[in-house]
């Protein structure tokens, strides 16, 4: 079972049935399934969440400075990240919002050991910002963050996809699901898990990785009590 851990969740799991914006209808159904599966688990829950419903900085920022299409991409994680927080509050949840790029008005700038302090506290630290750096997905970010919070696994929640295929479901009928998997058979066949930086630094570090619905009632909740749910990828 999971002592402590860290949730990445797509900017487009908050966004309007167009996949874009910020919905309150959707936010508050997704921080709901969240809330409700912490409840009496006794997990410490931290949450990286990206921007792709607001700025995606390859599609959105062409023709402009990549390192400053990268950066309107961190601001727009912030405003995911208040989004959350403030349906997970409305579900009854203490939060904290916690960013790499300082803004204080509306976030405490990350800092490592805060972070823990507040997760010792049951508060889901929610953050937001990257890391600080353009050039990195929040898929690293996920990553670095798991690190150095030391949580146990890295939780990469899907829409609509139930774990790692061995090929592409969508044009494969045949595809099959990986139920476990080392972090070299991922590099090594290419599947399609998170980019090569956060997952060569998984690897390295021994860092485990669920695939898995967060859309599919129960599976957060059998993952929060240690049952085994979409594709596990570990050492």
């Amino acid at each position: 079972m999971f002592k402590r851990v860290l949730l990445k969740l797509s900017g487009e799991f908050l966004a309007n049935e167009n996949g874009f914006g910020i919905s309150p209808e959707t936010t508050a159904l997704l921080a709901q399934r969240i809330v409700r599966a912490l409840e009496g688990t006794g997990v410490e829950l931290a949450i990286v969440i990206g921007g792709g419903n607001l700025w995606r900085g390859a599609r959105n920022g062409k023709g402009m400075d990549a390192a400053t299409a990268d950066y309107i991409g961190m601001l727009g994680t912030v405003m995911n990240a208040m989004a959350l927080q403030d349906a997970m509050e409305a579900a009854g949840q203490p939060t904290r919002i916690m960013s790499a790029i300082q803004m204080q008005a509306v976030a405490e700038p990350y800092i490592r050991r805060r972070a823990m302090r507040h997760l010792e506290k049951g508060r889901v630290v929610i953050l937001g910002g990257g890391n600080g750096a353009p050039f990195f997905t929040t898929d690293t970010t996920s990553t670095l963050r798991a690190l150095e919070i030391g949580a146990d696994v890295v939780l990469m929640a899907k829409n609509k996809v139930d774990g790692v295929y061995d090929s592409d479901p969508r044009k494969n009928p045949d595809a099959k699901l990986i139920g476990q998997a080392t972090h070299l058979e991922v590099v090594e066949r290419r599947l399609e898990v998170m980019d090569a930086t956060a997952l060569t630094l998984c690897m390295d570090k021994g860092l485990p990785i669920v695939v898995f619905d967060i859309f599919e009632e129960g599976n957060l909740e059998k993952l929060f009590k240690g049952e085994r749910v979409g594709t596990l990828i570990q050492s």
